[in-house]
C-alpha cells in the first residue's frame, strides 16, 4: 500500500494532481485545502497518501496532514460517505472546524459541503460526536488569518481551483477583505484578490 509520496508536482486541476516520482505519474485525488498548499510545478512536494483498493481501481487520496488524513479515515466509515463526499467535507472545514462543529452539532456548517443533505447530517453527528474529541484538530488558524468559512474560505477555495498555492492566497484575500470590509460580496473579492496576486506578481 501507498502511504506517501515524495516528488515533483506535474499538474493540478479541480479535485486531483498529478504526482511524479522517479518518473511515474501517480493521479492523487485530494481537497482543496491540501491542493492549495501544493507548491507550484514542477516544485518537490510531499503527500500523505491513503491507497483504497476496489475491484476496478486503485485509488490514491493526498492529504497536506496527518489530521485531515485520519479525518478522512474516520468520515468514511459514516454509513453514505464515500471517498469523494469525505473529501468535500474536509474541502469545506479544516480538521479543527471539524471538531468544532461536531462538538456543538452545527447542522449548518455540515449542510454547506455539497452532497451532504440532512439525513446525512443527522448522521454525522450522531456517529462521530463521540468520536471527534479524540481527533486531531491540526494546526491553529494564526490571528491575522482569514477564517477558512464564509466569504474567506469560498474565495480561497476558488483561487485554489486557478491554480494558486495558499500561502500566496491567504495574504491576497486578507487583504481585499480589510479593504471591502464586512459583507463583501464573493465574486468581488475573487476579483479583487485575482488583481492583487497579479500586481505583486
Amino acid at each position: 500500500m501507498i502511504a506517501l509520496l515524495t516528488g515533483r508536482v506535474e499538474g493540478r486541476e479541480a479535485g486531483s494532481c498529478i504526482i511524479d516520482v522517479s518518473g511515474v505519474g501517480y493521479l492523487v485525488q485530494a481537497s482543496t485545502r491540501t491542493l492549495a498548499e501544493l507548491p507550484a510545478p514542477p516544485a518537490l512536494a510531499r503527500v500523505l497518501v491513503e491507497t483504497v483498493v476496489r475491484e476496478d481501481a486503485i485509488l490514491l487520496y493526498g492529504f497536506s496532514s496527518s489530521a485531515e488524513r485520519d479525518w478522512f479515515r474516520l468520515l468514511t466509515t459514516v454509513q453514505g460517505v464515500g471517498a469523494k463526499v469525505a473529501l468535500g467535507v474536509l474541502s469545506a472545514l479544516s480538521p479543527r472546524d471539524l471538531v468544532s462543529a461536531i462538538a456543538a452539532g452545527d447542522r449548518t456548517a455540515l449542510t454547506r459541503v455539497p452532497g451532504v443533505g440532512p439525513k446525512l447530517v443527522v448522521r454525522l453527528l450522531t456517529e462521530l460526536r463521540d468520536k471527534a474529541g479524540a481527533m486531531p484538530a491540526g494546526p491553529a488558524v494564526s490571528a491575522g488569518a482569514p477564517s477558512v468559512g464564509g466569504v474567506a474560505g469560498d474565495a480561497l477555495s476558488a483561487l485554489a481551483n486557478l491554480g494558486y498555492r495558499r500561502l500566496e492566497a491567504e495574504p491576497a484575500v486578507a487583504r481585499v477583505l480589510e479593504a471591502l470590509g464586512e459583507g463583501a460580496a464573493v465574486d468581488a473579492v475573487i476579483r479583487d484578490s485575482l488583481r492583487e496576486l497579479a500586481r505583486r506578481g
